[in-house]
């Protein structure tokens, strides 16, 4: 990472014990807010494995060592609870996945720069690097990005990128802070928060995961296998800390739940599972989530694909709003992504009024009343020299 000239960028300290995480913490608790950021290893385990914690105030910056021997991250969990100090990420959602695993809460109040610069018309989730360029001019060294965090003890080099991170992001934060003040759009950023401010956002609930692996089938109780053997894979690969995929690949499940074993030798028939596997604990729990599924009445399978929704949206309709998104957009300098989503754009031009968050608060101000009135007839859209414009009916 460049270093600035600039004195309030003075160089980090390396955090290594408690009592030296205590008092950086009440120093920390005194300001307006804090740059916060992680660095942690997921290779080889199903939770993230905290490494360093990167913590900034005015005129402060500390990497705090969370593998050092002895130290109790218990200040930092009172830091970031702390409701008069804004904690300041950018794409925060890993990294609160960390804390609410450690401290079983999310960090509040927050304020995560990439949703903001996407409010302030940055783009669809824009790159940290890109976002330090355009707002202070600073350049992002790339050398130890793939540096592995869990090796001690930290080089300097490394203690120097590291605090890098949560340096720039000090002016980042003041800048669109800035911005957004000024466009009177702090408010649309504190609903985005809402989500992330939420502890269930980081909990993935076992009997959702099969929906990710798209099983191409109209056979419910074949549906009903696969999910139930992705909700034992996750709770599993959570018992023992182990990526679902190192326990069990994914093309591993779909054909399990398409032959149902219903002994050892039937699953180690199946790719990738050994022999060892099949007959020690975990297969033996694997066949009983089978077994258990076997039994599930027809009328709790999941329904067919088929079956959920034979409608669909006409493309010409969906073209046109997402014609008028773009447009909409480009007006508020606000990023497409963050306003609708393509499956929500769907939903429009099937129903009436859907209950999605394009008609709700903000985003209907800027896209949603005008897509229900291009629905209804009541506006067109015209070309006007280079760009889209709105032009009322009747």
């Amino acid at each position: 990472m460049s270093r600035p000239t600039r004195p309030d960028f003075p160089p980090p300290s390396l955090v290594t014990t408690t009592d030296a995480l205590a008092a950086l913490c009440e120093r920390l608790a005194g300001e307006e807010f804090v740059t916060v950021d992680t660095e942690f290893m997921r290779e080889r385990t199903y939770y993230p494995e905290l490494c360093i914690v990167q913590v900034a105030g005015t005129t402060e910056v500390a990497i705090i060592d969370a593998q050092a021997e002895g130290i109790d991250l218990a200040p930092l969990g009172a830091l970031l609870a702390n409701p008069g100090l804004t904690k300041v990420f950018h794409a925060a959602r890993q990294d609160v996945e960390i804390f609410v695993q450690l401290f079983n809460d999310v960090p509040r109040p927050m304020f995560d720069t990439q949703v903001a610069a996407m409010v302030a018309g940055f783009g669809d989730q824009v790159g940290y690097d890109a976002l330090v360029a355009g707002l202070t001019g600073g350049a992002i060294d790339k050398a130890h990005r793939f540096t592995d965090w869990s090796v001690r003890p930290l080089s300097p080099a490394q203690v120097t990128y590291a605090a890098g991170d949560v340096t720039h992001l000090r002016e980042v934060y003041r800048r669109l802070r800035t911005r957004l003040d000024a466009d009177g759009r702090l408010e649309w950023v504190a609903e985005e928060m809402a989500v992330l401010s939420d502890p269930a956002t980081y909990a993935p609930d076992p009997e959702t995961m099969w929906e990710r692996l798209r099983p191409r089938s109209n056979n419910r109780r074949f549906l009903g296998m696969v999910k139930a053997l992705a909700a034992w894979r996750e709770r599993e690969a959570q018992r023992v800390n182990i990526p679902r995929q190192r326990l069990l690949k994914d093309e591993a499940v779909l054909e399990i739940a398409a032959t149902a074993p219903a002994d050892a030798e039937g699953l180690a028939r199946a790719r990738g599972i050994t022999r060892g596997f099949a007959e020690g604990r975990t297969g033996t729990s694997l066949l009983e989530a089978i077994a258990v599924a076997k039994t599930v009445p027809d009328d709790a399978l999941p329904p067919a694909p088929g079956q959920r929704d034979t409608a669909r949206p006409s493309a010409a309709l969906v073209s046109l709003l997402k014609v008028l998104l773009a447009a909409k957009c480009e007006q508020h300098h606000v990023a497409p992504k963050l306003v609708v989503s393509s499956d929500d754009i769907d939903r429009l031009a099937l129903e009436a009024e859907p209950d999605i968050q394009a008609l709700q608060g903000w985003r209907r101000e800027v896209y949603g009343n005008d897509a229900l009135a291009l629905k209804a007839g009541r506006i067109a859209l015209g070309v006007d020299g280079r760009k889209i414009r709105l032009v009322p009916l009747g």
